[in-house]
């Protein structure tokens, strides 16, 4: 069938020979990306471009105030290779799209405040509204992810609006909230959505490959308000981990202190901890109670807790009493304690250094992997540009027990991990 919702020239377009670079878990999965009148709108260029990187087809709908006011038509022909719906015509569009078996997926991002309410009444005045109510109608799932301002976000007839859609299916990827703003969720964060409700690997036998990933940050108490850590998001640990899943292996992902929206995902084991003993604990009852080949222990585990000698309290110390003197004791050391709970296990650990020589970064490394009887660790220092807590990027150093070093230049952590995994593959002799 040749309608305007298909390849708008009889050639593959250019932007198309990204489909399938990074995964061919979404291949041959059709998603129709709905975009919506929110300045957040231009997110919506890099989620189609990861969609097809992972195998998917991806056709924009967009209602023609978000197309002359917010992101124009053009660019998302360019970055779907598609040509782009912002009219309803004698070609039907949303049947083409949005009927019995058209696609796989109706993804709303963003998705506003006035786009959910016209939803869940049924009413249909624009090719959005349109494209959803044919789709819930021939129950293509459907995926909304807010965003708006954090007043409207609760106010309760939108959160009413929210909870009715979920009532009836449809999946509501949580904003965040900063900044007196409901944001919308992260890319990344909606892709791995997408692949763990429609992949091809969602049924995919396991590999039999059993991973562990440590990720974030633990605390120590000082009192019931006051807390010791460290400023590490998570976000290298959940790409590995994520990345693991891609793989076809069983991931366990012990996560501390994190202010990250950790998707939940039906293949994943997921167990939360606060503190460092908490984090030991659940690394060793994980590792004794399942057979575990490889351990990435990515978590920036607090270095110091307070003493029982310097009295911590239950409850708020008060200031006013003038100054404390804190002892701080080390805590344990988790990386060095993995391989005497199993020597076999295949140990990744991770060093973190602040404003040092490429020189010195290399030989407390190398200590550090000698220490733990690790098989390879990584680097990083966190006071180069783009590496600091909380980024997307970094750059590392990969080091073996033969002090071969793979130095990564800045990339996406979602890269990097891939890389990471690619090299532990290779040497397990994994396929």
């Amino acid at each position: 069938m040749n309608t305007s919702t298909d390849n708008y020239n009889n050639e593959k377009h250019a932007s198309k020979e990204i489909i399938g670079s990074e995964s061919n878990v979404l291949e041959g999965k059709k998603i129709v990306l709905c975009i919506t009148a929110s300045v957040a709108a231009y997110k919506a260029i890099d989620l189609s471009r990861m969609l097809m990187r992972h195998g998917a087809e991806v056709y924009t709908v967009m209602s023609k105030s978000t197309n002359s006011k917010l992101l124009t038509e053009e660019i998302m022909n360019w970055a779907t290779g598609n040509k782009t719906v912002t009219e309803l015509t004698s070609e039907l569009e949303h049947i083409s799209l949005a009927n019995y078996g058209k696609s796989d997926l109706v993804l709303v991002y963003p998705c506003t405040a006035n786009t959910l309410g016209k939803f869940v009444n049924g009413i249909e005045d624009n090719p959005v509204t349109t494209v959803l109510s044919v789709a819930f109608g021939s129950r293509i799932p459907i995926i909304i992810a807010p965003a708006m301002h954090e007043a409207m976000y609760e106010n309760i007839i939108i959160t009413e609006n929210i909870n009715k859609l979920k009532s009836l299916g449809v999946s509501i990827l949580e904003p965040s909230i900063s900044e007196d703003k409901a944001k919308v969720i992260s890319a990344e964060n909606v892709v791995q959505f997408v692949i763990n409700k429609i992949g091809n690997n969602k049924d995919r036998m396991i590999s039999g490959m059993n991973v562990l990933v440590t990720a974030g940050s633990t605390v120590e108490h000082i009192d019931s308000i006051r807390i010791l850590t460290n400023l590490s998001s998570g976000k290298m640990g959940l790409n590995i981990a994520q990345q693991c899943l891609d793989e076809g292996f069983g991931v366990t992902l012990i996560y501390g202190f994190t202010s990250l929206n950790i998707p939940n995902d039906p293949r994943m084991n997921i167990i939360r901890v606060k503190t460092t003993e908490e984090m030991f604990k659940a690394v060793r009852e994980t590792i004794l109670r399942d057979k575990q080949h490889v351990v990435f222990h990515v978590a920036a585990v607090a270095d110091f807790s307070v003493s029982s000698s310097s009295q911590k309290r239950p409850n708020k110390i008060d200031t006013r009493n003038g100054t404390k003197t804190i002892k701080l004791v080390p805590t344990i050391k988790i990386v060095d304690k993995i391989k005497e709970f199993d020597k076999k296990i295949f140990l990744v650990a991770f060093k973190a250094e602040y404003h040092i020589s490429e020189k010195l970064l290399m030989k407390k490394a190398f200590a550090k992997l000698n220490e733990s009887n690790a098989d390879i660790i990584v680097a990083n220092d966190v006071s180069r540009k783009g590496c600091d807590f909380g980024s997307d990027t970094n750059e590392v150093y990969i080091i073996d027990k033969e002090k071969k070093v793979i130095h990564v230049p800045l990339k996406s952590k979602r890269e990097i991990a891939r890389n990471l995994i690619k090299i532990v593959c290779k040497k397990l002799k994994i396929d």
